[in-house]
């Protein structure tokens, strides 16, 4: 949301802040300023200027040479290229030595022979916007008069982050609610205004006043529709002071009746529209949806193509625009209009959300349709709308305005309880002091049935503030996040434990994090799979993914092309597959990752060993030991990369694959030469999962351990770690610890022998133990080792 700080200075007049102040206020309101545009930057140099003559280039057909009269002693001569430049008007002129935005410092230079002393600038020369096409236009103004000051942009326009859920906020209005509160807020008076008298007449579903007719078809979609005739209007350029103030909140000035409506837009949140009555056939609005086959111009220039369920604006045959999002060329108000017939109108948020999608038509209108246009301001704006254009375009009001509204608003009241305050909040709040930070936002507090506190939401609040919750928000954003007391109160944990499939994630991110890789996020739309989305955002999303690794591989290649060649990625994400028919598709978690590189940082002490098979191998194993259950693995395909992986080792359980892994397949990546191979896996996490056992806590040992090193006879063929397991077993609750020291092969043993030495640690909770205790284990372990494995005592 563009806000222009003078205007809401104006709106505002008893905020005193500097714009540094302003930003740090609405930051700390929940709104933060994404950006500050000084809209004088650049531009202390431009003047004011009046093109005195006007002719052809005498040695160039698409260039004009001018006369231009910029307040000084002598006209100047300018060469300019824009076709709209005209004698008598006023331009922005920027002499020889000045500096634009953007740094390009002016020269006089002849051009075609011709001597150029400045330039004439356009919008996307100035920095104001992106038309180039023609010279910007102005008002008359002082000759030599600073452009900045005779067009009002001795201004700073703030770039106000808005959430999708505070609608009230895409207002200059509702932006200074925010600073001052509801009672601190004035209407600016428009220069020139006389009051205008309109009564409406109103019904449920259609509304006919002087051969004007307004119906209703979709009363679920529409709430309410106005409509006011103003006959006699003079369709021109707007007034200086409304053309600053649109400018200065980032609006193109297009004429005096569409700057109007934007103005109210951008003052009080309300798109409006106007149409030229006399091109809407037989002056009838019809709310109603589209008809298979309906098309409509719109007033981007672009033909589209209507479908059933879309909600339009109609006349009596075709539709002249698409309700909440925009109107048609063929009624749009022009130079000739001289009856305008406005609209202003609330619409059901959710549908214009679909249409607006299913067009691919983004708008300010849709923006806020949207997310909800003020109820209770609806008529207000309404009517501060017929009063602006009446000002600046002339003409008179039809007596009687048009009301169809088969949804009358009515606020609604939520309950408070104080003590849920303080149990949310931390801190304890009287019912005074709750009222008194919710009444500036224009809460207003109201007894429930059951005598509890209440407050009447307002209508600029009325879609997000709807719950206990939503009002306790409002009192901490009133009181003020900074304010809190910064130390941690008593509070209950939770006896509910973690699922065990976030605990599973949990510990694989631990494991990968600790051996060296990154964990990305990518989303879960792809460009094939098996299940397709009905209205996809982008051609690259028409389905969602079928499996993670190709997703990690484009991040891959983002690294590639900023030329990091040692990269080690992960990720734990949601695949989906297609089920039955009427039923949601089936949902699986799954681990991809991805090696490519060098093993090990390069050193000149060292030569550069590029990962290989038995890295992303030992990666898939060490995952595997994480996840449990699931061991072994055996060349061949799984079909569980998207055909991202070739050369594969698979893992499966049954007839189900689990895990894969492998090279990274020379068509599923957009490698750099000098990157290597690179090596991918793909894991499916069991939905089942559960925690391992917790080794319980024992405290530390407070009396000492006895140790004794036995040196055995064992047959080759009998492992060591048999032979630790028996002695494991078999030491009874004294053995406290166990360690291979020794083996030795060679001279001086029994043949088929070899001998190993292992040291045990004996050790008691609760005594010093003595030498028979010790001796007593021993000969129990021997004996246990010679009848089980046939092994003896090296003497």
């Amino acid at each position: 949301m563009n806000v222009s700080y003078r205007w809401l200075r104006e709106i505002a007049p008893g905020y005193a802040g500097t714009v540094a102040e302003l930003v740090e206020r609405l930051a700390l309101r929940g709104a933060p300023v994404e950006e500050v545009v000084d809209l004088a930057a650049g531009l202390q140099d431009v003047k004011v200027a009046r093109v005195v003559e006007a002719g052809r280039h005498p040695n160039a057909d698409r260039l004009s040479l001018c006369r231009v009269d910029a307040g000084g002693p002598e006209l100047l001569s300018v060469v300019c290229g824009a076709p709209n430049v005209r004698a008598g008007a006023y331009y922005p002129f920027a002499p020889a030595g000045s500096t634009l935005p953007g740094g390009l410092t002016l020269k006089r230079a002849k051009i075609r022979g011709e001597v150029s002393e400045g330039m004439l600038c356009s919008e996307k020369e100035l920095g104001l916007g992106t038309d180039h096409a023609g010279i910007l236009e102005i008002p008359p103004a002082p000759l030599g008069t600073p452009f900045v000051e005779a067009l009002g942009l001795d201004d700073a326009r703030l770039d106000v982050e808005v959430t999708a859920n505070r609608p009230d906020l895409l207002s200059h209005r509702g932006i200074a609610r925010e600073l001052v509160g509801e009672a601190g807020l004035v209407v600016p008076a428009i220069p020139g205004a006389t009051p205008v008298h309109l009564a409406l007449r109103t019904d449920p579903r259609e509304v006919e006043v002087g051969g004007v007719c307004i119906r209703i078809e979709e009363p679920e979609l529409c709430w309410r529709f106005l409509g006011a005739v103003v006959r006699g209007v003079k369709v021109g350029p707007s007034p200086v002071w409304m053309q600053r103030r649109l400018r200065a909140a980032g609006a193109r000035p297009i004429n005096n009746v569409v700057d109007a409506t934007n103005y109210v837009m951008l003052e009080l949140g309300q798109p409006l529209h106007a149409y030229d009555l006399s091109r809407v056939g037989g002056q009838t609005l019809v709310v109603r949806s589209a008809r298979a086959g309906e098309r409509l111009r719109t007033l981007d220039g672009q033909e589209r193509e209507l479908r059933p369920g879309m909600l339009m604006i109609c006349d009596a045959h075709v539709p002249v625009g698409v309700a909440g999002i925009m109107g048609g060329e063929d009624s749009e108000v022009r130079d000739d209009t001289t009856d305008v017939l406005l609209e202003g109108a609330l619409f059901e948020p959710a549908q214009v959300r679909r249409t607006r999608r299913a067009l691919d038509l983004p708008t300010d209108a849709s923006y806020r349709f949207e997310r909800g246009v003020d109820p209770e301001g609806h008529e207000v704006a309404f009517r501060r709308a017929v009063e602006l254009i009446v000002a600046t375009a002339g003409g008179r009001t039809d007596a009687e305005g048009l009301d169809v509204c088969p949804r009358p608003w009515r606020p609604a009241a939520v309950q408070l309880r104080p003590a849920r305050v303080k149990h949310v909040l931390g801190v304890d709040f009287s019912e005074s002091e709750v009222a008194s930070l919710l009444a500036p936002l224009g809460f207003v507090a109201a007894p429930a049935a059951d005598g509890a506190p209440a407050f009447v939401v307002p209508g600029p609040r009325s879609y997000d503030v709807t719950r206990e919750i939503d009002l306790i928000e409002e009192v901490a954003r009133t009181y003020g996040y900074d304010r809190f007391p910064d130390q941690l109160g008593p509070y209950r944990p939770s006896a509910v434990p973690d699922h065990p499939l976030f605990e599973l994630e949990t510990r694989l991110r631990q494991h990968l994090s600790a051996s060296g890789l990154y964990e990305v996020h990518t989303l879960a739309f792809a460009d094939r799979g098996e299940v397709a989305i009905p209205n996809p955002l982008s051609a690259e999303g028409t389905h969602l993914r079928a499996s993670l690794l190709p997703g990690v591989l484009r991040v891959l290649e983002y690294n590639f092309a900023r030329s990091q060649r040692d990269v080690r990625l992960f990720e734990i994400g949601t695949v989906f597959r297609s089920a039955a028919a009427g039923e949601r598709p089936v949902e699986e978690t799954r681990l991809a990752a991805v090696l490519a590189g060098r093993r090990d940082r390069p050193h000149w002490s060292r030569p550069e060993v590029p990962f290989e098979f038995w890295d992303i191998k030992g990666l898939l194993d060490s995952v595997l030991d994480v996840v449990g259950g699931t061991s072994g693995g055996r060349p061949g395909p799984a079909d569980l990369a998207g055909g991202a992986l070739e050369g594969q080792w698979s893992v499966w359980r049954g007839d189900a694959p689990v895990a894969v892994a492998g090279p990274v397949a020379a068509g599923a990546l957009d490698a750099p030469p000098w990157a290597g191979p690179v090596w991918g896996l793909e894991v499916v996490l069991p939905s089942g999962w559960r925690l391992h056992p917790v080794e319980p806590v024992r405290p530390l040992p407070t009396f000492p351990a006895s140790e004794r090193d036995l040196a055995l006879l064992v047959p080759w063929e009998t492992a060591a770690a048999r032979v630790e397991e028996l002695i494991r077993a078999e030491g009874g609750p004294l053995l406290a610890g166990i360690e291979l020291f020794d083996v030795y092969e060679g001279t001086g043993l029994p043949a088929g022998r070899r001998s190993l030495a292992f040291r045990l640690r004996f050790q008691a909770a609760d005594r010093t133990l003595r030498d028979q205790d010790v001796e007593r284990a021993t000969r129990r372990l021997l004996t246990a080792l010679k009848e089980t494995l046939d092994v003896d005592a090296r003497t």
